[in-house]
């Protein structure tokens, strides 16, 4: 990597060949990163080096890395043309890289992965359609095979954008990829080349703002590492309805301790500090943070998610809005850090069932002009990027249908659609690579308001969407150092970090007898695990049933003997997920005559909804002729039942001896099927063995509590108000003990430490 240039009369800048692309250091001033590929060369003005982006031998306004940010914004959207800002305004679809093989295909100059000899870092055909001809910037990452892939790609997607037009950077961006699972869809790959967190519900049971704030940091790293600028996170939906599918990633069901997560969350992304800040707390390891879902996606009718029609409506039964908003108007829109408030705001699906009584419309939050418009931007003055959640512009062919989300707007054209939500304050689609619909809803605009309204409309949006990217300092450089980012990303700090995380979040319910923690050189019995076959995440891929450990064998070996014969261990570990419930919707009840509307149960075993409301509170879909979504009476069993008989064949097979289960929890349980055939349970919410098994051998102690309640039964979860956050009654135990919100024990019993004091 040689100095290229360093020359003539008063120079303050020096130029480095990086291989991929070119280095530039201005003394005192911003680093910048070009590629003489892209045809982008170097402008001085006093003795300054700034990016001619344009290529007009001129240094303009948004060029000059010395004016603030929203000069810089400006001046650019006001040089854009409509074709420019509608593709500013789209949000791809998921990306794989490599995109040739797996569910989302991909071809290279018109042949498959195979036959192209591409690299793994090459743009598809398709990436290339979308970035040139659509204008399309913000990219939705979803797979990242390794780190150097992930970099050479991200450093070809910027050379590419960077020598066409207005030489705009690509905004990168990914949904959450720090989980423990080493999962292809969302990691960086399959060998889990990134720091390993608990979910944010475990996050959440650490009760610790500061571990939510010390990720954030890490992960922003790794995230701009990875050539990500913009993280689809976090998900600070207040959890008050337990059965929702989507509860596992949210901070809870207490609208205090998830304010306070949500702030922690946001500043550790979005806060840049030392060298790394540019201006304000943003700078190159800032990641903007899209806050989800506004105004709260956690009310669902009966726990129905509203990816489906079935689920489209979030209801208020307790008439209690207020507290979904305390996380984004008391949190995420008023950060401790210096950048304020979160840059981005995504809103959910739902329609929020009666809330507009001002226009008096029932439809999706991205098209209520009420809820963005008038309250989010009006009554809340908030002025960062709202983005649809994705596909909420495509049309609807059934009721279970997935990713076709038009909820209110049915009868609309994809194009009136598009116009809505712009006139709704939304500044961007989500899940839309194509700019015709976009520049159709402009052309609605123009006819009805006129040419200079329309434009100030869409210059509105490209200032927002632009300052986003200019804080982030991608105009200056977007590119990687390939070997940097395999050393920032998943290096052995920030993986002991994500570890101890994971153990601080695991919570002890119950220990009888002080069973735990477990005796040295212990004989352990780890029964197999009956796993349904499954279709995977929204219904992609998936594997067929099968029989397995549940944990790996050479984690537990390192705390004691393995036992295959129950009647010679000392101790049964037993683990197993939380019920899964189900969806609430049933083709095989349309077919015997139903409305297709079934229970989501919360426990294993039967369940027979006698207490179910008789109407529903919502209904009414243009494909179903009835609006009442009632189950009553209808019957249902978890999908993974054969747990609870995993539990208790153990309790069987080990007589007096200890059985300690281990729940990996997504969502409140009803723990009165097995919890007498315990001696110790242990909850985690998506954590490692390892972390595990360092609280039931006693090398670390438990402290995490509790971030919502656990139900005494399905009663309670049938008459408690999907809207209004610890409405059940909690289950107590054969101990005495109450599994409520904040409960949580030691070795020395309940925990009633300052946490606990503060938040409950």
């Amino acid at each position: 990597m040689a100095v290229i240039f360093f020359s003539g009369c008063g120079p303050k800048w020096t130029e480095e060949d990086m291989g991929d692309f070119h280095l530039v250091k201005n003394e005192d001033g911003q680093t910048l990163g070009y590629s003489p590929n892209s045809g982008v060369t170097i402008l001085e003005n006093n003795g300054f080096a700034f990016k001619d982006l344009n290529k007009n031998g001129e240094l303009d306004v948004y060029e000059d890395w010395r004016k603030p940010v929203d000069e810089r914004a400006k001046d650019l959207a006001s040089k854009m043309s409509i074709d420019q800002i509608a593709g500013l305004m789209l949000y791809s679809g998921h990306q794989v890289v490599p995109a040739g093989r797996g569910r989302f295909g991909g071809t290279y100059n018109g042949k498959s992965y195979d036959e192209s000899g591409a690299q793994p870092w090459d743009l598809t055909d398709d990436q290339k359609d979308f970035l040139v001809n659509d204008n399309l910037r913000h990219v939705l990452v979803t797979s990242l095979q390794t780190p150097e892939v992930a970099a050479r790609w991200n450093n070809n997607v910027q050379t590419l954008v960077e020598g066409i037009g207005l030489g705009i950077p690509a905004n990168n961006s990914s949904d959450p990829r720090h989980g423990t699972t080493a999962n292809a869809e969302f990691n960086a790959g399959a060998g889990g080349n990134i720091s390993m967190w608990p979910s944010s519900l475990g996050m959440a049971a650490t009760f610790d703002p500061e571990i939510v704030r010390n990720f954030g940091d890490i992960a922003s790293k790794e995230y701009r590492a990875l050539g990500i600028a913009t993280a689809l996170s976090p998900q600070i939906d207040l959890a008050t309805e337990p059965r929702w599918g989507r509860f596992n990633g949210t901070f809870g069901e207490d609208p205090y301790l998830d304010r306070d997560m949500a702030r922690a969350y946001v500043d550790g992304f979005q806060t840049s500090e030392g060298s790394n800040e540019i201006a304000n707390g943003w700078g190159y390891t800032s990641v903007n943070a899209m806050v989800k879902h506004w105004p709260s996606g956690g009310p669902e009718e009966g726990g129905r998610d509203a990816h489906f029609a079935y689920g489209k409506y979030a209801v208020y039964p307790g008439n209690n809005l207020k507290d979904h908003l305390i996380a984004f108007t008391e949190g995420a829109f008023k950060l401790n850090g210096a950048t304020g408030s979160a840059s981005a705001v995504m809103p959910y699906y739902t329609i929020s069932n009666g809330l507009d009584n001002v226009n008096n419309e029932n439809v999706g939050n991205g098209y209520s002009k009420y809820l963005i418009q008038d309250m989010l931007r009006g009554e809340y003055g908030y002025e960062g990027v709202v983005c649809t959640d994705w596909g909420i512009t495509k049309d609807n062919p059934a009721i279970n249908s997935f990713g076709t989300t038009c909820w209110g707007a049915e009868g609309l054209t994809v194009a009136e659609r598009h116009y809505k939500i712009i006139m709704a304050g939304v500044d961007q689609f989500g899940g839309n690579n194509d700019a015709v619909p976009v520049i159709e809803a402009y052309k609605m605009g123009v006819e009805e308001f006129g040419e200079e309204f329309m434009r100030n409309r869409f210059e509105q949006s490209a200032v927002r969407l632009l300052r986003n990217i200019f804080r982030t300092g991608l105009f200056e450089n977007p590119y990687l150092q390939v070997d940097q980012t395999v050393k920032v990303v998943g290096n052995p700090e920030f993986m002991a970090a994500g570890f101890d995380a994971q153990v601080k979040s695991v919570v002890m319910l119950k220990n009888a007898g002080n069973v735990l923690p477990m005796k040295e050189n212990a004989k352990i019995y780890v029964p197999k695990r009956f796993y349904p076959a499954s279709t995977g995440m929204f219904g992609f891929g998936g594997a067929p049933e099968k029989w397995d450990y549940p944990v790996s064998l050479d984690i537990i070996k390192r705390y004691g003997e393995i036992t295959e014969n129950p009647e010679e261990a000392d101790y049964a570990i037993v683990f197993i997920d939380s019920p899964d419930g189900g969806s609430g919707y049933s083709t095989d009840d349309v077919k015997t005559g139903g409305n297709g509307y079934v229970p989501i149960t919360l426990q294993y075993g039967t369940y027979k909804a006698v207490d179910a409301r008789a109407v529903s509170l919502a209904g009414g879909d243009p494909l179903e002729d009835f609006t009442n979504r009632s189950y009553k009476n209808k019957t249902t069993k978890a999908v993974n039942s054969s747990d609870l008989d995993l539990v208790l064949d153990t309790k069987k097979a080990m007589a007096e001896k200890p059985v300690i289960v281990v729940v990996n929890v997504s969502k409140p349980t009803v723990f009165a099927e097995f919890e007498d055939k315990a001696d110790a349970i242990v909850v985690g919410f998506g954590v490692q063995g390892q972390a595990v098994m360092d609280i039931l051998s006693g090398k670390s102690e438990p402290s995490g509590l509790l971030p919502f309640q656990m139900p005494a039964n399905m009663k309670t979860v049938e008459e408690q108000f999907e809207d209004v956050p610890r409405d059940m009654e909690c289950y107590t135990d054969s101990q005495g003990n109450i599994y409520d919100f904040a409960y949580g024990l030691n070795w020395s019993g309940v925990i009633n430490d300052a946490r606990v004091q503060q938040y409950k």
